[in-house]
């Protein structure tokens, strides 16, 4: 079965059984190599890319399941049946891949032929047809007016219809349904058949191979499914990101370059800031620099970074930035005003962690007076040489309800360079511990304390640092001593 006579097309010649093993060998390979690919992927269910590319090996693990099961069927069908005592037969043949991983639902049950004769009404199942079906192997076959009665009834008129079309027509049949099998279980069969025709080229029968690709849709749908998650999510991380981005521009300082504070006595303060994202495109950070005018004449220094990415992050740092220019102008000095950033970020409805340091400077008496919450000193160019201030102690915002702030003075003379940044400068690809950036940018000091202006200082520093090992976010900003 089929019939010789089906198609007006001569029998193909049966395939070499070198060349069929061969290929269930390459096959198994292939499937072995996929699979291993497969358990050896990590999936989170909240990382989109992580899943659809778990769903590709899925799919790519049926599509080579059921091409081995054809390969074996057909590897099958070259010698003939075992006899009682004779030459092995289906049961020996199958043994080369069976030892594939199998699911309980066999692959090699998953094809099935049959035949319809019209002259007789005489109908032929395989054994594997009906267990697709959920028939049992002795009961008998269905013909084609029974056929629809397990079918799907928005399919129905699809079955009908390609039955028709090869019957009338001498159309061959090629498409899907789904059916309900006895068991209940639902499962989607791709039907190929053409007509046989007779001696006269009247149809005599229809034959028809039908194959359960529940499992191969269903990996299909899968893909298409995470393929379409990971869309959208990327979709939104770049619109986060745009908005990210525009908040964050919004609640850095409007001036770029060089600025004097406060105003134009000997001790005015020239100062340069610059933010230098993270080369691997990731979501934009929360990092910030921020210079503020105060009463008297005083100056408002500060950089710091809070836990987080992304339009949540990025509000939450607007807010604290926002906090901390009211405190200062309202004259609290810089560790009293860290104790209140540390209580507002404690009690906020969105939970971070904030390091930052935050400096005030009175150009009457060229006194520098700072607080710090676990956030890198500044650091003191002075005479070709570079240094980190003494630290006060002081925790990260956020991490302690009522935590205490130290703060520290320092006397700064003219020419003198002061460098605030976020640890994503020097931190590059090691831990937070290591020194290798921290060093490479007190190296710059013979550099920094000769430069002509602030902005200057910081073109050395973003040359030094843009490229590279760092891995993170990263803010500056260079005040230098008039």
């Amino acid at each position: 079965m089929p019939s010789h006579l089906f198609a007006d097309r001569p029998a193909p010649q049966p395939p070499r059984r070198d060349s069929v093993d061969e290929l269930i060998s390459q096959t198994r390979r292939l499937r072995g190599d996929v699979d291993a690919v497969r358990r050896d992927a990590v999936v989170d269910e909240d990382d989109p890319q992580g899943r659809w590319q778990r769903a590709l090996c899925d799919l790519a693990v049926h599509q080579l399941d059921d091409l081995g099961a054809h390969l074996g069927q057909l590897k099958e069908g070259l010698p003939p049946l075992r006899e009682p005592d004779g030459p092995p037969g289906r049961e020996e043949q199958r043994a080369g891949y069976e030892d594939l991983p199998q699911r309980p639902d066999s692959l090699l049950s998953r094809v099935g032929s049959a035949e319809w004769n019209l002259l007789t009404d005489e109908v032929s199942w395989s054994e594997e047809l009906h267990q697709i079906f959920g028939r049992p192997a002795a009961g008998d076959p269905m013909t084609l007016d029974e056929l629809p009665s397990m079918v799907f009834a928005e399919d129905q008129a699809l079955l009908t219809g390609m039955v028709t079309d090869c019957l009338v027509d001498g159309k061959p049949i090629d498409g899907e349904f789904r059916i309900v099998r006895t068991d209940g279980r639902v499962r989607t069969l791709h039907m190929m058949g053409e007509p046989v025709l007779d001696a006269d080229g009247c149809t005599a029968s229809m034959w028809a191979v039908l194959r359960d690709v529940s499992e191969l849709r269903r990996s299909q749908r899968a893909v298409r499914e995470s393929q379409d998650l990971l869309t959208r999510q990327q979709h939104i991380d770049r619109t986060e990101r745009r908005v990210a981005m525009e908040m964050h521009e919004a609640v850095l300082p409007p001036w770029r370059g060089v600025r004097g504070l406060p105003g134009n006595g000997p001790a005015a303060l020239d100062l340069a800031g610059h933010h230098l994202p993270s080369p691997r495109g990731a979501l934009i950070g929360s990092q910030w620099f921020d210079a503020q005018e105060l009463p008297g004449g005083r100056a408002l220094l500060s950089v710091g970074d809070l836990t987080g990415q992304g339009i949540t992050a990025t509000s939450t740092m607007a807010m604290l930035m926002g906090a901390q220019r009211a405190l200062a102008v309202a004259g609290i000095p810089p560790g009293p005003l860290m104790g209140h950033l540390n209580a507002l970020l404690d009690s906020s409805a969105q939970p971070a962690l904030g390091s930052t340091v935050c400096c005030q400077y009175d150009p009457a008496t060229r006194m520098l007076s700072w607080a710090q919450a676990g956030h890198p000193a500044p650091l003191l160019f002075r005479g070709g040489a570079g240094r980190a201030l003494p630290q006060p102690d002081g925790v990260l915002l956020g991490a302690t309800t009522g935590g205490v702030y130290e703060q520290a003075g320092t006397a700064l003379l003219p020419g003198d360079v002061l460098v605030l940044h976020t640890d994503g400068l020097t931190r590059g690809t090691g831990a937070a511990h290591d020194s290798t950036g921290h060093d490479r940018l007190l190296a710059l000091a013979p550099r920094l304390t000769v430069a002509r202006s602030a902005q200057d200082c910081v073109r050395l520093i973003v040359e030094e640092f843009d490229m590279g090992d760092r891995q993170h976010d990263a803010s500056v900003m260079v005040a230098r001593i008039a």
